[in-house]
């Protein structure tokens, strides 16, 4: 099944739902949120028969997890992209968090802030989790999978550079674009051969398959779990692929006008614009 969180057209108020072709089934009246929804274990149980509320193209798209309690961002976790940055594998994930309010929907605009014009994209999996999960074995992690997404985790690379620490440069308003939708397990197909592609103005910047991750879902989870506690609707980012535009020469800034589109075989394709700060 695929799940977003999206703004009614009729109303304006912010629900969620299940994707069903090119429409979308209301799920507002089960639960507030989808997040609400997975922490009550009700997305296995849902009525799927009842015909769509909304075509696609008349919803708003949230960010899949408008508001999840934790975003955890793995850096460096595919080797073409350690070595075109010139590290070494490390012995345990690289870390940094994102925060909720950094994060946009598909079709909404990431923002290059007025402070810097090196916005760059990392197109990235979206592992979204669905039950409590704390000191976990890598060989039970995926049962707490509720979902893989896709996620452009936008970075100012100058703010980025202020310090060892990736939080400043990682978390202004409307650079994060996660989306469209979560897509259940089960119809991911063959995982580590689905592959990740990212293009810029239609011109491919990226491609690899989720199968090339340094750590896999599985291990990330595992060591995650050891130090805080994963709930329902946290989000675990995995990493980004070589071919980032800070690497580019020149380099390959997103500007005003830019379309920037991130897409995982069996999940879909993430699509945003690029528009400056306004003042």
């Amino acid at each position: 099944m695929k799940f977003l969180s999206f703004v009614r057209p009729d109303s304006g108020q912010a629900s969620w739902g299940i994707v069903d072709g090119d429409g979308v089934i209301d799920m507002g009246d089960i639960a507030p949120t989808l997040r609400a929804a997975l922490a009550a274990q009700l997305t296995d149980k849902l009525p799927v028969s009842r015909a769509p509320d909304y075509r696609l193209d008349q919803i708003r798209f949230l960010p899949v997890i408008p508001e999840p309690q934790k975003i955890i961002c793995v850096a460096g976790n595919y080797e073409a992209h350690l070595r075109e940055a010139g590290f070494t594998t490390p012995p345990k994930p690289r870390l940094f968090t994102r925060f909720a309010n950094s994060q946009l929907g598909h079709q909404q605009a990431m923002v290059r802030p007025s402070a810097s014009v090196q916005l760059d994209y990392e197109g990235e999996l979206a592992v979204v989790i669905g039950r409590n999960a704390r000191h976990v074995s890598r060989q039970d992690a995926l049962q707490y999978v509720a979902g893989y997404s896709c996620y452009n985790d936008g970075s100012i690379r100058d703010w980025q550079s202020h310090s060892t620490q990736y939080t400043a440069g990682k978390n202004f308003p409307m650079t994060g674009a996660f989306g469209p939708w979560m897509v259940t397990p089960d119809e991911m197909g063959d995982f580590d051969a689905a592959t990740l592609t990212t293009r810029l103005n239609g011109v491919e910047v990226q491609r690899t398959t989720l199968g090339q991750m340094v750590l896999d879902v599985a291990a990330l989870i595992a060591y995650c779990s050891t130090f805080t506690e994963l709930l329902p609707g946290d989000v675990i980012i995995t990493g980004t692929p070589a071919g980032v535009g800070l690497f580019h020469t020149p380099p390959l800034w997103m500007k005003a006008g830019d379309t920037v589109e991130v897409e995982i075989q069996g999940i879909g394709k993430l699509v945003n614009s690029v528009v400056d700060e306004a003042h």
